[in-house]
């Protein structure tokens, strides 16, 4: 861990003072990079008073909460930290929304003010009376004039600018809102997950530790900023005091050259990024990069080593999480463990296996994964605006994952499914996840995601389903692809129905929407192997 993280002792102070303190001790040396442009703390900090002083011209003031719909910038991370100099509340939204789910973002946030880009205005302003859009004022990123249009004042970027760089000296507490981070929305539709002041400096340790993170390292972060994922390496850079680099969107084809251009030792990959670079054309040029440290979440074991050797990295590390309570599990990259592991619970969180009615069970067995902290402010502070689902999250003062997991005798935890993904099939409760893994072992199989379907004549009984991308070239069938399950997994993950589709759904962090194809169903183009007459071996 670097020096200077223990000589100021980050993890009892919040973002603002930390970012006043880093400059103070190590102003000339760069945390913020973006193609050619560098930023030092100093540099970082005087603008950030800056905007906060701007911000509070504006009339935001502490609590306020403030909507941000940008793409990565650095001007985004800017806005951020100078909201929480003052104590202000910022709020991202999805970029991909437009007309009702944009309105319903902002009006969900209840925001004083919206930092927008210019290339989003207009769908802002597609809202109309309609839209339900109270929005009175926006600041824009790529505009030099004022304008009053769509009964909304639209300011330049620059009138942030106030040209003070005096600290605000605004009074903040653990306890106190930092944002307002939306769920990636895998089972529906998005909740605000309040994060506190105090939530940030809980995890930083627990994250320089997994990730060996050493001085001379550089992050780089390409995960959209409207979800918690792309400010975990930020957050990380700040209080450790290392560099953070940032792109606007993970690129299969492009991913090493930005890691060689930005020096990068340290980078997360999630969900199908790691299979998609895994499959990319070997290439001479693989393990020449300086990448030292990767991770991913999930990580399967089959695939850990080749990652490793392949790009020649010194470890990987994994974990189990989610915005509500960030790696709750942890396997840090330069640990063994056990094919299918998570990890263990971080020392601070407390972590049991429960059943339907909150009673844990037995060692090995498969239940629901929830948590609490044993230090305030670890996981996060409710669902904005929500109460009633706060309430059922945190029944029993447990923080219920929707997750289903179990833990071994030697206390290390295994992801099993998502509670709502899990496939009830003849008395029988099946894995969607163990059947992708089913899958994906064909060479033909690109990516897939399994999914239930209901079954008409028994109720809460599903058929199993996988949607499937071919591998380039592959010219797979569905009867080919059933019979190498059968051949090598259990009986039972052979689907009754398989599609090929030429993409599934994800989420921009990567993660496959099954809602999206659980409402999908079947369709005329899904095989069926009952039609069929294809027969399982048993």
């Amino acid at each position: 861990m670097p020096q200077r993280t223990d000589r100021l002792a980050l993890s009892s102070e919040v973002l603002g003072t930390v970012l006043r303190d880093q400059a103070a001790v190590a102003g000339d040396d760069t945390y913020l990079r973006m193609d050619e442009r560098t930023l030092t703390f100093d540099d970082v900090n005087t603008t950030v008073n800056s905007i906060a002083f701007g911000l509070t011209e504006l009339g935001v003031g502490k609590g306020d909460r403030i909507s941000v719909l940008m793409e990565n910038s650095l001007e985004f991370v800017l806005v951020a930290l100078a909201a929480n100099k003052i104590g202000a509340v910022w709020s991202p939204i999805n970029t991909s929304y437009f007309g009702h789910w944009l309105g319903q973002a902002i009006e969900g946030s209840d925001a004083s003010l919206l930092v927008v880009d210019d290339r989003f205005v207009d769908r802002v302003l597609g809202l109309g009376a309609d839209g339900g859009n109270s929005l009175k004022r926006a600041v824009v990123l790529g505009r030099s004039e004022v304008v009053e249009e769509g009964g909304i004042q639209w300011l330049p970027f620059a009138q942030l600018d106030s040209g003070r760089t005096d600290e605000p000296n605004v009074d903040v507490e653990y306890a106190d809102l930092a944002t307002i981070i939306w769920t990636s929305g895998t089972t529906g539709r998005a909740k605000g997950a309040m994060l506190s002041h105090g939530y940030i400096p809980n995890q930083v340790p627990a994250w320089l530790a997994m990730k060996d993170a050493r001085p001379g390292d550089v992050y780089y972060s390409y995960m959209p900023m409207y979800y918690g994922a792309a400010w975990l390496s930020i957050w990380e850079g700040l209080y450790a005091g290392l560099p953070v680099a940032l792109d606007k969107a993970f690129s299969v084809g492009g991913f090493w050259d930005r890691i060689r251009y930005y020096g990068a030792t340290q980078a997360l990959v999630l969900g199908a990024m790691l299979v998609y670079l895994l499959e990319a054309p070997a290439s001479p040029a693989d393990r020449d990069n300086p990448l030292r440290i990767c991770g991913s979440a999930p990580l399967p074991h089959e695939l850990r080593g080749p990652f490793i050797e392949r790009f020649g990295l010194e470890g990987m590390w994994t974990g189990f999480g989610q915005t509500e309570t960030p790696l709750a599990v942890i396997s840090g990259a330069l640990d063994t463990f056990k094919p299918g592991s998570a990890g263990r619970p971080r020392d601070d969180i407390e972590l049991k296996i429960l059943d339907d009615t909150d009673r844990e069970v037995p060692v090995g067995e498969v239940g629901e994964i929830c948590v609490r902290p044993r230090i305030p402010f670890t996981t996060f502070s409710g669902y904005f605006r929500q109460p009633d689902v706060t309430l059922e999250t945190f029944r029993n003062l447990w923080l219920h994952t929707g997750d289903l997991g179990r833990i071994d005798e030697d206390g290390e935890v295994f992801f099993v499914d998502r509670k709502a993904d899990f496939v009830r099939h003849k008395g029988r409760n099946l894995s969607s996840f163990d059947a992708e893994r089913a899958a994906i072992a064909h060479a033909g199989v690109y990516e897939v995601a399994a999914h239930g379907v209901p079954v008409d004549e028994l109720a809460q009984e599903d058929e199993l389903k996988l949607c499937v991308v071919r591998a380039p070239d592959a010219a797979l069938t569905a009867e080919e692809l059933a019979a190498f399950i059968n051949d090598t997994a259990p009986y039972f993950m052979v689907p009754r129905y398989i599609e090929f589709v030429d993409e599934l759904p994800h989420t921009p962090s990567g993660k496959v929407q099954k809602h999206l194809l659980r409402k999908r169903g079947v369709t005329p183009e899904t095989w069926d192997r009952v039609a069929a007459g294809f027969e399982v071996r048993r």
